[in-house]
Order: structure tokens, then C-alpha cells, then sequence
């Protein structure tokens, strides 16, 4: 049993015109796990984001959708993190990756930002020290087609294949805040 507050946040890009895009598979995360532990988001404007708390298991949980657009994410974070005394240990970010096929997903603690702008902000905000929920929406194939493949609806193969890891995902969330990160991760890159 853990008293740790954390946060997960999604990242993505606010407005209609981008729900549906591979870059807001962060959002499409924190919705579900939202929806499965019936929390709602409403705007915080003084954390410049939608925010939902709920309980997973007995941790206390903040879940995050900043509204600053992607490349200004971790300013949102930075803010939450303070307020809350939350340590970027105990935070998890949640982001489309485009190095990993759609249909997986992958945990990670630290690391580079691999050029996702979202990410960087992070770095900026919080540095490297923060968990990571890595969800594959493949690579268009050139880095000249990233920026619209990115900003893209998946494909009608690819969609499902994307909701699937984020169920699985989503699945492990409770083994990570009541046992421990290395189970949740043990669970989630075991193959399914």
C-alpha cells in the first residue's frame, strides 16, 4: 500500500482537429484510464490542463491532458509537480512513439527525448528523471513524412492495433502502483 501522490499525464494536442491524430495517443491513455476507474477531467487553468484524480487500487492518482499544445507540455507538468510536490520519480508521461510499431508499448525510466517535441519540453521542466509510457504508432518510413503522419489519423489496421496496447497498458497501471514498476513492466513487454 503506497500514500504516494502521482501524476500520469497524456500528451498530446488540445482542440477537435486533433483528437483523432497518432500524436495524442497520450490522451487516448489517460481517457482510458480515466474511464475504467470512472474519474472525470475538468480545466484547471492555474495547471494550464484538464485534470482528473482518482484511486487506482490505494494510490491517490492525478491524471494529467495539459492544453498548452505538445512542444509546451512540461510547463504544465512543472506547475502540477510543484504544487503537489509530486518528484518526476512519480510521474509518467505518456506519448505516441514513433519507433515502436503500432500495437506496442513499452515502459521506460529516463532517457533521451528522441526529438518528440513533447518530450523535450519535459526534459526542459522536469529533466530526464520521470517514467515514461512509450505507445507505438509506427514511422511513416522518411523523416521528411514524420511531421503529418504524426499529426494523422492511424490507419483503419493501425487504430485498433494502437487501442489494444493502450488497454494492455492500462492493464498494468495497477500492478505498478500497488507492487512495484519492475512487475509492470515485466507484464506489459511480455508478450501477450
Amino acid at each position: 500500500m503506497t500514500s504516494t501522490l502521482h501524476a500520469i499525464v497524456g500528451l498530446g494536442n488540445p482542440g477537435a482537429e486533433y483528437a483523432r491524430t497518432r500524436h495524442n495517443a497520450g490522451f487516448w491513455f489517460v481517457e482510458q484510464l480515466a474511464a475504467q476507474h470512472r474519474g472525470s477531467f475538468r480545466i484547471e487553468s492555474r495547471f494550464q490542463s484538464e485534470l482528473a484524480r482518482l484511486r487506482i487500487g490505494e494510490a491517490e492518482v492525478l491524471l494529467l491532458k495539459p492544453i498548452t499544445f505538445m512542444n509546451r507540455s512540461g510547463e504544465a507538468i512543472q506547475t502540477l509537480a510543484q504544487f503537489y510536490k509530486i518528484a518526476p520519480a512519480d510521474i509518467l508521461v505518456a506519448h505516441d512513439e514513433l519507433d515502436l510499431p503500432a500495437g506496442t508499448a513499452r515502459l521506460k525510466f529516463g532517457g533521451g527525448h528522441g526529438g518528440h517535441n513533447g518530450l523535450r519540453s519535459v526534459h526542459q521542466h522536469l529533466g530526464a528523471g520521470y517514467l515514461r509510457l512509450r505507445i507505438g504508432i509506427g514511422h511513416p518510413g522518411h523523416k521528411d513524412q514524420v511531421l503529418d503522419y504524426v499529426l494523422g489519423r492511424p490507419s483503419k489496421v493501425d487504430e485498433p492495433l494502437i487501442m489494444d496496447a493502450i488497454a494492455a497498458a492500462t492493464a498494468v497501471m495497477p500492478v505498478w502502483l500497488s507492487q512495484s514498476w519492475d512487475k509492470a513492466v515485466l507484464q506489459l513487454h511480455s508478450p501477450r
